[in-house]
Order: structure tokens, then C-alpha cells, then sequence
């Protein structure tokens, strides 16, 4: 998410950030130039996509939450938005049945686009990426971090805190 923000702010839009920690939010906004960034545990997405996007003004979301989260996201969409999927981390461990509402209305409503991202969709374009990344890190326009955790035997731990929001930045296991 972090680096979609960052590339998304480079191609000239206003990024609205979620974060599980207020660390983080201070990262993104301070450190990676989010317009708006909000910590998803202490506010209600409702409130805050009302005073950052209001008017359902999103044109784009990066989804790699899922849940109730997007099912609220979705209700603040621009007619034709467009929705990339890249990834579930609210139902990755809930084997239950969905209780709350499916947010099919939401995206007849507002004619949405929802598609997939699975990264080798990309693969013939992966040197084009490659190369405008690393141009882009040169140039100081993306910025990352690294959460590295020292040894295999700690890999599950260093796993379960990718659940709990432990890392910020890419999650690394050093060996």
C-alpha cells in the first residue's frame, strides 16, 4: 500500500492512506507525502473518507484488506471508479461464513471496475516497472523501509506479525 500511495502521489493524485498504528500514519503522511492519513483502528472509515474524499469522490482503490473495510470504502466511490484487488488480510484467517453485507450494490451503483491484481498478470512489463521504480528510488520520489527479523527460527513469529501489523515496509527474514 505504501508504495502504491507513492506512485499513485508521483502520477499527480491525492492518496488517502489507512494504518493500523499512529506511528504509521505519521509515516505515510509525513514521510511519503499522503494527503490524509488515518489510523483504521481509532477512526471510522465512514468519517474519514466523508471529510477526505467527500461527495463519494474516490476514483481509485488499492485493496489489500478486504473485509468490512472495503465493503465501507466501496459505498464512497466515484461512478466508474476503479478497484484493484491485490489482497484479503482481514479474511485470511476467518473461516466463517461473511455476515455483514456483500458490497455487489455498491459496485452496481456506482458502475464500478473491479479487477484482480496478481503481479504476473505484469510479468512482460516487469522491466518497465523495474526500471521506473529503481529511477524513481534514485530520484528520492519513493521511499521504503525494511522490517528485518533475524533468524529461521523466528520465521513464524515474523509471519504472525505480518497478521498483527508489527512490520512497517516490507516484512524480511534474514538467515
Amino acid at each position: 500500500g505504501s508504495l502504491v500511495g507513492q506512485i499513485a502521489k508521483i502520477k499527480g493524485c491525492k492518496v488517502i492512506g489507512f494504518a493500523g498504528t499512529e506511528e504509521k500514519c505519521k509515516w505515510i503522511k509525513e514521510e511519503l507525502g499522503f494527503d490524509f492519513a488515518y489510523n483504521y483502528k481509532k477512526t471510522d472509515v465512514d468519517t474519514a473518507l466523508k471529510e477526505a474524499a467527500p461527495d463519494n469522490s474516490v476514483d481509485c482503490y488499492f485493496d489489500n484488506v478486504g473485509g468490512m473495510f472495503t465493503v465501507k470504502v466501496l459505498t464512497h466511490m466515484k461512478t466508474f471508479g476503479r478497484v484493484s484487488i491485490c489482497g484479503s488480510i482481514s479474511n485470511y484467517n476467518d473461516t466463517s461464513v461473511p455476515t455483514g453485507p456483500l458490497p455487489f450494490f455498491s459496485i452496481m451503483k456506482s458502475q464500478l471496475r473491479v479487477e484482480g491484481f496478481l503481479v504476473l498478470k505484469w510479468y512482460s512489463r516487469w522491466e518497465e516497472g523495474e526500471t521506473a521504480m529503481l529511477q524513481w528510488i534514485k530520484e528520492g520520489k519513493i521511499k521504503y523501509k525494511e522490517h528485518v527479523t533475524e533468524g529461521f527460527e523466528k520465521m513464524p513469529d515474523a509471519f504472525m506479525g505480518l497478521f498483527e501489523g508489527r512490520n512497517t515496509g516490507k516484512a524480511i527474514i534474514k538467515m
